[in-house]
C-alpha cells in the first residue's frame, strides 16, 4: 500500500439485511441455500446437455455455455458466505479476503456484460445477414471472442479493485451489503475517495455501455429488419427467437442502469430495499438463464424432451424388475 496509507481494519463484517429480525435468519438462509443448489443444478444440467448433445454444440449455444460458466462462477463467490452469514452467524471476512471477492463478484459481472454483448451480435447476424451466418459466426470467431471476455475484463476490475485497497480504513468495518460490493466498502474509508469513486464510475461505463450500446444498435437493426419482412408469421418468428435473449439483458441491464442512475442522482431510499434490488438483478439472472434458454430454444427442448423420457423409461423398468421380487 502506498505511504500514508493507515489502515487499522483486520478484518469486514458482512451486514447483509441490516433491518431483519433475528428470527427470519433461519428462512433467509434456507432461501438463498436453495437458490444456490438450484442454481447449481439447472446450470449443470445446461451444462451436460452441451456436452453430451452434438445438434447444442453451435456457435449460440457455445456463447450461452460461457454466460452459464460466469453464472456460477458468480454465484459461488457471492452466495455461500451469505448463507454462512445467517446459518451460522459468520459474516467475518479477512480484510484481503473482502477484496479478492470485491474482485471476483466485478470479474465475473463484468464478463456477463461482454457475453451478452456477442449473444447480440451472433443474433443481429442471423437476422440481419442470415445469407452470411456460417462465415461470420465460426466456432473458432466465438472462440476468440468469448476469450476476450475473459481476458479483457481481467485489467479493467484488478485496477478498479487494487485503487480501493489503497484506501485507509481505520473506523467501521461494517458492509451494508451481502457481499464485499466496491461502493459499500469504499464508503468505509476515512480518506477522501473521490479518485477513486471516479476510476469505479469510468470502469463502470466501459464494461456497462460498451456492450449496452452495441447491444442497442444490433437490436434495433434487428426490429427494423423484422419489420420490414413481409410474412406476419416470419416477424413472430424471429421475435421469438430474439425474446429470450431480450429477457435476459434487460434482467442484466436494466436494474443496474437504474441502480446507479439513482446513485449518480443523489436519490436515497431505504438501504434493505436497495440491497434487495442489487440481490434480485445479482443472484436471480443466474438462476433463471438456463430456464430461459432451454424454455425459448427448440433445439434444447427437444434435448431436455429426449432425456426426460430416458429416465421415465428406466424408472418404470425399475419397477417392473422390483415388483416380482416383493411379491415373492
Amino acid at each position: 500500500m502506498p505511504e500514508g496509507n493507515i489502515t487499522n481494519v483486520k478484518n469486514f463484517f458482512i451486514v447483509c439485511f441490516p433491518g431483519l429480525p433475528p428470527n427470519y435468519y433461519g428462512l433467509v438462509s434456507a432461501v438463498m441455500f436453495g437458490v444456490f443448489m438450484c442454481t447449481l443444478m439447472v446450470n449443470g444440467i445446461f451444462f451436460l446437455l452441451y456436452l453430451k448433445e452434438k445438434s447444442l454444440q453451435k456457435p449460440m449455444y457455445f456463447i450461452m455455455l460461457n454466460l452459464a460458466a460466469s453464472d456460477v462462477l458468480f454465484s459461488t463467490t457471492t452466495l455461500p458466505k451469505m448463507i454462512a452469514r445467517y446459518w451460522f452467524g459468520d459474516g467475518s471476512l479477512s480484510f484481503a479476503g473482502c477484496f479478492i471477492q470485491m474482485h471476483f463478484v466485478h470479474y465475473f459481472g463484468s464478463v456477463n456484460a461482454f457475453i451478452l454483448g456477442i449473444m447480440a451480435f451472433d443474433r443481429y447476424v442471423a437476422i440481419c445477414n442470415p445469407l452470411r451466418y456460417a462465415n461470420i459466426i465460426k466456432e473458432s470467431t466465438i472462440l476468440g471472442l468469448c476469450l476476450a471476455c475473459w481476458l479483457l475484463a481481467e485489467p479493467i476490475i484488478f485496477y478498479m479493485t487494487f485503487r480501493a485497497t489503497t484506501l485507509s480504513y481505520c473506523a467501521s468495518n461494517k458492509v451494508t451489503q451481502c457481499y464485499c460490493d466496491h461502493p459499500f466498502v469504499t464508503r468505509l474509508s476515512c480518506t477522501d475517495r473521490t479518485p477513486i469513486v471516479f476510476s469505479a464510475v469510468v470502469s463502470a461505463m466501459v464494461v456497462l455501455l460498451t456492450p449496452l450500446t452495441f447491444i442497442l444498435f444490433s437490436y434495433i437493426a434487428i426490429i427494423m429488419t423484422v419489420f420490414r419482412t413481409s410474412s406476419t408469421r416470419g416477424r413472430l418468428k424471429t421475435l421469438s427467437t430474439c425474446s429470450s435473449q431480450l429477457l435476459i439483458i434487460t434482467l442484466y441491464f436494466l436494474p443496474r442502469c437504474l441502480n446507479y442512475l439513482a446513485g449518480f442522482l443523489g436519490i436515497t431510499y431505504n438501504t434493505d430495499v436497495q440491497i434487495l434490488v442489487i440481490l434480485l438483478y445479482s443472484l436471480l439472472p443466474p438462476l433463471i438463464n438456463p430456464l430461459i434458454y432451454c424454455l425459448k430454444t427448440k433445439e434444447a427442448r427437444e434435448c431436455l424432451k429426449k432425456y426426460f423420457k430416458r429416465l421415465s423409461f428406466f424408472h418404470f423398468l425399475e419397477i417392473k424388475v422390483q415388483v416380482p421380487t416383493l411379491s415373492k
